[in-house]
Formats: C-alpha cells, structure tokens, sequence
C-alpha cells in the first residue's frame, strides 16, 4: 500500500509538472487552478488504472496449475464509473495440484483446494479446502479447524459451473 501512495503521489507530481508546462507555453495565459486540477487527476487516473489491472496482474504471478474458476465484479457507490465499466474486485482459484480423485462406492469424488483474492486495501487470501461429488454436483467445504465436513455448506453446482467442469473432467 506505502508503494501504491507513492506511485500516486508521483503521478501528481508528473501531472503537475505538464499543467506548468501548459501554463509556460501558454505565457501564462492558463489560471494557476489547473495544476492542483492536474494533480488531482493524475492521481485519481492513476488509481483507476491500478484498480482496473488489480485482476490482470494478480493472474499473471499464478503458478501455471492455478486455474481461476470464477470472478466477482465490485460496483460501488463511490465509484460511479464502475456501474459503467464494472472491475473484478475478487476472484476464486482451483489448485490442480491439490486434486485428489477417488472412486467411492461407484460414486466419482475429488478433493482439492480453493483459493479466494479479494481486493481490498491489503490483498486478502483465503484458502478451503472442498469435497466434490461428480455424479451428483454436489460441493462440500472442509472445516479448516480439523478437515471435517461442513453440512450447512453443501450446495449443489449447476451442470455448466466452471468448477464442476474443471475438476470432473480432470477424473475422466
């Protein structure tokens, strides 16, 4: 975060430095109001496009057996242009590695982990593992405290969930 305010700050800085340059060439001639509203710009331009490319560079560092299963795009109030332009705000990542494919009783199930990034002012990670039963779609969470099932989380996946297929096609 300490890296992203100083990123912004030079940004301000660099747009202030173009609306003296503007001011200059004009002699003088532009009111002295456009180099805060030249900061103020390249600051908030600057956090725009941070905010935008959150998603893109958090993909790119992801070991090749990552494999992001879905996303969620973040509108906020306080940020009008995102009803306009939505932004991914968090996503949901299945480690391959972490796939155990088993055959119970002529049932297919898999266990493996997900991973959840959220954005927030500090990157938050958090990580569960899940129980998946192919033949009925039926996803179960791992308590993370001593790895037993946890009953009020079972949903049943629709027949086109990513997940469903990402991890079932792996055990065909």
């Amino acid at each position: 975060m300490m890296w992203h305010l100083i990123a912004a700050g030079i940004c301000g800085l660099a747009a202030a430095g173009i609306a003296l340059f503007l001011r200059k060439i004009s002699r003088n001639r532009l009111p002295k109001w456009i180099i805060p509203l030249f900061v103020g710009i390249g600051m908030l331009s600057y956090q725009i496009y941070i905010e935008y490319n959150w998603y893109a560079m958090k993909t790119e560092q992801l070991p090749e057996e990552s494999v992001v299963v879905s996303t969620k795009n973040q509108e906020n109030l306080w940020r009008p242009w995102t009803y306009v332009f939505p932004m991914v705000g968090a996503f949901t990542l299945l480690d391959t590695s972490s796939l155990q494919l088993q055959d119970l009783e002529g049932q297919k199930t898999a266990k493996f982990t997900l991973y959840r990034f959220e954005r927030q002012h500090v990157d938050r990670v958090k990580s569960q593992a899940h129980l998946l039963n192919c033949t009925t779609r039926e996803l179960l969470p791992l308590k993370v405290e001593d790895g037993s099932p946890d009953i009020q989380g079972l949903v049943a996946l629709p027949e086109g969930d990513r997940l469903y297929q990402e991890v079932c096609s792996a055990s065909e």
